[in-house]
């Protein structure tokens, strides 16, 4: 039957459009079923790749204002020393969708090229092997081999606060503004909420971060957090932390919020957005997956170590799931890899379960975060012994030369055995340098191990290689 494949997937985000890719590698008939009229998710639509464009877009600027510096002469400079330019939203906002349509062009092609049926419409399960499809009329599915739930995220609010689209936002509204507002509130300072409070300040907007937990970047070390604080500061970025927005009234060019402030004070800002960035649920409606007996926590579709949840034919990736456990990090790469592990399974091949202590995450923020492993607080709590080495960025030549001096790379490690445990970093290019740490956790290296590691000079990885003899007391150039 023309409607008959091995897998279906459901949703063509980073997790369901590599899961589909790896089955039909496999030799499994495939198709994916995908409501939204571009390929690629969130990730490529409205997250990663478009919100990064931007920062680009912001870096770019940032070099241009300090033209002088570099020798280079484009006109007259302000009272500050920096040049006096501005920034075409218009253009900024062409050029980045410039770039999503080619990679979402790119997914089209991938599918055409491995022979993945791309169906448009929305999917509702109906039991092993059974999808129903709705755009106009309705088409029946069937999976023989299995069903895959890539459905992904959205963006979430918070009791009390309503997101009217135009002054109360998520990051899907900020990434498309036209404008750059004179001032902004943001609400929560995760990823999303530190990314874009880099962009708008950096473009020229007055920015105000609002955060309920004690620190900025909560998930990071702590040293990173303290770090980025500073550099905010610096930047002249407020940052409220262990503070609670308790309500926001939007007006025609302004949005009104009530914060409680850390020692109990109350206050009202007023700023032309108010920003929610704080976090994201699963997409799971009209999906039938109670109606099908799925096993749900909070919304979440629980899934063992191999994807597989409680129905058998039905299996489960990326950002819509949970392990049963806390905290599965909603990141892009971790959605590609849990596709490629389930789609391999259900090929019949040997596969073994993700480490998660061992994901890589990037925060594309100036400066830029990256970090992998346990933080320190993480280590102690697990009864390590542990040792820790940390080498600032602003004593290498590379950074001199780059003009990019903030930040420093950590390293966590256990004292009996010498085991890297954990490698943090914040500063430039953290978001490139973390993949040698990866790496590292990944082969279950040692701190000797990485301090025998020949590291190219002059470069930011330097950085990595004096954090290790740091860790043993004996940092070369500090």
């Amino acid at each position: 039957m023309a409607n008959e494949y091995d897998v279906i997937v459901i949703g063509a985000g980073t997790g369901g459009y590599v899961a589909a890719i790896r089955a039909a590698q496999l030799g499994l008939k495939t198709a994916v079923v995908e409501k939204q009229p571009a390929l690629g998710g969130t990730c490529l639509l409205w997250g990663c790749i478009p919100t990064k464009a931007l920062l680009e877009h912001a870096h770019a600027l940032k070099i241009v204002q300090h033209a002088k510096d570099w020798g280079v002469t484009i006109g007259p400079s302000t009272s500050s020393g920096q040049a006096s330019v501005g920034i075409d939203m218009n253009q900024v906002q062409t050029r980045k969708d410039r770039i999503v349509t080619g990679l979402t062009k790119g997914v089209e092609f991938l599918f055409k090229k491995n022979k993945i049926d791309w169906i448009k419409g929305t999917a509702r399960l109906t039991g092993r092997g059974g999808v129903d499809v709705f755009e106009g009329e309705k088409q029946t599915l069937g999976a023989r081999k299995e069903i895959i739930v890539a459905t992904g995220s959205t963006p979430r609010s918070v009791p009390g606060i309503e997101i009217d689209r135009k002054r109360i936002i998520t990051s899907d509204e900020a990434i498309n503004l036209r404008e750059v507002p004179k001032s902004i509130a943001i609400m929560g300072s995760g990823a999303v909420g530190v990314e874009f409070a880099s962009i708008f300040r950096r473009f020229g907007s007055d920015v105000t971060i609002v955060e309920l937990l004690p620190r900025l970047v909560p998930i990071e070390d702590d040293a990173v957090s303290a770090e980025l604080e500073k550099s905010f500061k610096k930047q002249g970025i407020t940052s409220h932390t262990g503070a609670k927005v308790t309500g926001a009234r939007a007006n025609a060019d302004s949005v009104d919020i009530d914060v409680q402030l850390a020692g109990g004070s109350r206050q009202t800002l007023r700023a032309d957005y108010l920003l929610v960035a704080t976090g994201r649920g699963p997409v799971t409606t009209g999906l039938n997956a109670e109606g099908v007996g799925l096993q749900m926590e909070k919304g979440y579709i629980k899934v063992d170590a191999q994807y597989k949840t409680n129905v058998p034919g039905i299996s489960a990736i990326g950002d819509v799931i949970t392990l049963g456990g806390p905290g599965h990090p909603q990141l892009a790469h971790v959605s590609s890899a849990e596709g490629i592990i389930a789609a391999e399974r259900i090929a019949g091949q040997e596969t073994r379960p993700l480490n998660y202590d061992h994901v890589p995450g990037c925060t594309y923020c100036d400066p830029e975060i990256g970090s992998v492993g346990l933080t320190e607080r993480e280590a102690k709590e697990r009864g390590y012994d542990v040792r820790i080495g940390t080498f600032p960025f602003g004593v290498l030549g590379r950074a001199k030369m780059a003009g990019e001096t903030d930040g420093f790379v950590k390293i966590v490690a256990d004292n009996k055995y010498d085991e890297l445990l954990g490698v943090h970093m914040i500063g430039l290019r953290s978001t490139e340098l973390v993949a040698e740490a990866t790496v590292a956790l990944r082969l279950e290296s040692t701190v000797e191990e990485l301090i025998r590691t020949i590291h190219a000079h002059p470069t930011m990885a330097e950085a990595i290689g004096e954090a290790a003899h740091a860790v043993h007391g004996a940092a070369i150039h500090l």
